[in-house]
């Protein structure tokens, strides 16, 4: 079932920012150019020129915004549908033809999933829950549905039960015969079939594959080949439930930039960890596929993440990849060296103060993004370029102060346009997105909290 819209708004069109390059600086007066000082002259004309059409692309596209929304108030958030298209356009040529699962996480709204589901390379999604795979499966957006985490949700698991159409279509996910004896209880032990995918934990454990020494997510206890096998050994074995598939997500990989700004050792450390982690992945993964495979069949391998299409498309063992960070470009995958997603996805505050010559007081704006709680979690402004937060106050739940030579231009009434740090969790706090189009035009849609959903 398609998402309904509404209201249109007129806007013209802007090309995306490039980032700014430094200049070199010229050769000293007085002094006959060599061949090398001639080029670094060029190189200083020729950054500096790439650094005022990206200033002049930032004003450009900052006016388009503007205008795009301009009789919407803010805070509001809108998706820049180009960008977005291009974002999985590059997707996809990153995945060497490799079909890619939506993940359902980083999107939260049934357009842009469905959007992405329309793009050539896409096949079924990945949720996150075992309601929001049951709503998703009962709006028709999609018609294959990986449930990425184990649930013990006992009323979904009934709704999935009773639903014969569901239950051919949705999958589970399960690291443990534990969460087996979860589904018996709930639905009683001659329940319908469910279909099952086996979790692998595709961590790195340099110390001889022991746990002393873990880098990567805290999933599946299912680390070593033998134990897949076995686990899968047991889910055939078992009544009421079919092995459909296998799933790793290598986060050492595609969760982890490996171009952290301002850290360039922890950068080389990064690299050498997930070049190291990648040849071991592969050769553990491609392992515990041939076991599993030697005694029931798979209908998908899936792996992967925004930032690991390339090594796990490599992986002959993976059948599909996953990604959906990437399509909207939040502010954690600024700092990767093998793609640059465009910034599809922003928010609006709107100026409501000038307490310094400096300084301009935002209202609300503090959708910090989970996990570690570091700075790298705190929305980023964005436009006008020149802006950053203070470090006292940082993003507030009712204002948040932002400084910078662009702040002197700005007065109560203007808005300022920030980027989240993480993908699908600004769908939390607008229950709307105002998609703006290229030629300018404005469609509204709704998020998972404008449809009232809430998956936890």
């Amino acid at each position: 079932m398609p998402v309904d819209h509404g209201g249109q708004l007129t806007a013209r069109g802007a090309a995306a920012p490039a980032p700014p390059t430094a200049a070199t600086a010229p050769a000293k007066a007085g002094t006959v150019p060599t061949q090398a000082t001639t080029a670094k002259a060029t190189t200083a004309k020729a950054g500096t020129a790439r650094a005022a059409v990206a200033v002049g692309e930032a004003k450009a596209l900052r006016a388009r915004y503007d205008q795009a929304t301009a009789a919407l108030d803010p805070p509001l958030a809108i998706v820049d549908e180009g960008a977005f298209d291009r974002n999985a356009a590059d997707l996809t040529r990153r995945a060497a033809n490799r079909p890619i699962r939506v993940a359902t996480k980083s999107l939260r709204c049934r357009f842009l999933i469905e959007r992405a589901l329309a793009c050539p390379g896409y096949q079924g999604v990945m949720c996150y829950s075992l309601p929001e795979a049951l709503w998703l499966h009962a709006m028709g957006t999609c018609d294959d549905l990986l449930v990425a985490y184990p649930t013990v949700d006992r009323q979904a698991l009934r709704t999935l039960a009773a639903d014969a159409q569901a239950r051919q279509h949705i999958t589970i996910m399960v690291d443990s015969t534990a969460q087996l004896d979860v589904v018996d209880r709930a639905l009683g032990e001659d329940h319908p079939e469910i279909r099952v995918c086996l979790e692998l934990d595709v961590s790195w454990r340099p110390l001889a594959r022991k746990p002393l020494v873990h880098i990567g997510t805290w999933r599946s206890p299912v680390h070593e080949p033998r134990q897949a096998a076995e686990l899968a050994a047991l889910i055939a074995r078992r009544p009421g439930f079919r092995l459909v598939g296998v799933m790793g997500y290598e986060g050492q990989i595609a969760g982890l930039g490996d171009a952290p700004p301002g850290h360039p050792v922890r950068a080389q450390l990064i690299r050498f960890i997930q070049a190291r982690s990648v040849r071991e992945l592969n050769q553990r993964r491609a392992e515990a596929i041939r076991l599993i495979e030697a005694t029931t069949s798979l209908e998908f391998v899936n792996g992967g993440g925004t930032g690991s299409l390339e090594s796990t498309a490599a992986d002959t063992s993976v059948t599909e990849l996953t990604a959906g960070s990437g399509l909207v470009g939040p502010t954690l995958f600024d700092a990767y060296t093998r793609f640059t997603p465009a910034p599809a996805l922003l928010f609006a505050l709107p100026v409501v103060r000038r307490p310094g010559p400096a300084i301009a007081t935002l209202f609300a704006g503090g959708y910090v993004a989970s996990g570690t709680g570091t700075a790298d979690r705190l929305p980023r402004p964005y436009l006008p370029t020149g802006l950053s937060l203070t470090g006292v106050e940082g993003a507030g739940e009712v204002q948040t102060p932002v400084r910078g030579a662009a702040a002197a231009d700005l007065q109560p009434g203007d808005r300022v346009w920030l980027r989240h740090a993480k993908a699908g969790e600004l769908a939390e706090r607008f229950g709307e997105y105002h998609v703006v189009h290229d030629d300018g035009q404005v469609t509204t849609v709704p998020t998972y909290r404008g449809e009232g959903q809430c998956f936890g």
